[in-house]
């Protein structure tokens, strides 16, 4: 266990690692200014310990987690990369139709968390997609940094169309209904504020901290929206105004949350990031949603 707490952290320390996980600070530049705030005790080795992701120790649903069928699928992306690798995930006492959701990972590919929330969702009662989107340059390499690495390498807009087709494979799998919806985070955030964009017939978008679509592209959203804001996310939070006005001038369905006190990547409770309590109302409100639009 680290000895740190997140009370014993700079503010400063999360933008940081924020820059860094944003591929705005080489990882060179990040430690170096990580360094400052190696002060009073508290060394460079256990900053860097305690504020990197921790994929062991904070899995929630196992991969072979007997509640569920859970599977590695491949489907194709005419548009995107080709072949695309994806977790589906299903409750394993059900033999009814069930709603579908994609689960959108952040900008270093399908790495354990997000397979892991995926998961999540199939134990909530659905059909749940959770695609790779480095497939096409070998899938996630098993760490974030070269994650990152390789994800920069991708257009995100054929990233994009490699989602789309996750649509196109739930709306035509035997085990969904027919209702799809989305959630993403972080890029994945800015993945199904786009998808809403792009497929008139989906059911429900939660973009968690997620960039927002041209607002010239909002007519063309048809899907009902529930969107989750982190209070010191200023860089993100930046184009919310925008967004909401042309939301509302164009008479849009939409629910904002906006956690107060809460970083960006508030829900991944692999980092100290992690808030809690915003996450675990957040995950209830976007199941719940998910309950009411997909049933």
């Amino acid at each position: 266990m680290n000895e740190l707490k997140k009370e014993d952290i700079k503010q400063e320390v999360f933008d940081l690692y924020d820059d860094y996980a944003h591929n705005r600070l080489n990882r060179r530049d990040f430690i170096h200014q990580l360094s400052v705030y190696a002060v009073g005790g508290i060394t460079l080795a256990s900053l860097m310990s305690f504020i990197m992701p921790d994929y062991i120790n904070a899995i929630q649903v196992k991969d072979d987690d007997p509640r569920l069928i859970t599977e590695f699928i491949t489907y194709q992306s005419p548009k995107g990369g080709g072949a695309i690798k994806a977790q589906l995930a299903k409750p394993a006492d059900t033999n009814k139709k069930l709603g579908g959701i994609i689960v959108v990972h952040e900008n270093r590919g399908l790495n354990p968390h997000i397979a892991d929330v995926a998961r999540r969702a199939a134990l909530a009662g659905f059909i749940s997609i959770a695609p790779d989107a480095l497939t096409p340059l070998g899938g996630y390499p098993g760490t974030d940094d070269q994650g990152r690495e390789l994800q920069s390498k991708r257009d995100r807009n054929e990233i994009l169309e490699d989602f789309i087709a996750a649509f196109d494979y739930l709306k035509n799998h035997p085990d969904c209904n027919g209702k799809i919806g989305v959630v993403g985070f972080c890029f994945g955030g800015w993945i199904a504020n786009m998808i809403a964009v792009q497929i008139p017939d989906l059911a429900a978008a939660v973009p968690f901290y997620g960039g927002q679509p041209p607002v010239e592209d909002v007519p063309k959203i048809k899907a009902p929206l529930q969107l989750h804001y982190a209070s010191l996310d200023t860089r993100v939070n930046e184009g919310w105004p925008a967004y909401e006005k042309a939301l509302k001038e164009n008479h849009k369905d939409y629910t904002v949350y906006m956690y107060e006190n809460a970083n960006h990547g508030f829900h991944n409770d692999t980092t100290p990031r992690y808030d809690k309590t915003a996450a675990e109302l957040a995950w209830k409100r976007t199941i719940d949603f998910f309950k009411e639009k997909l049933a």
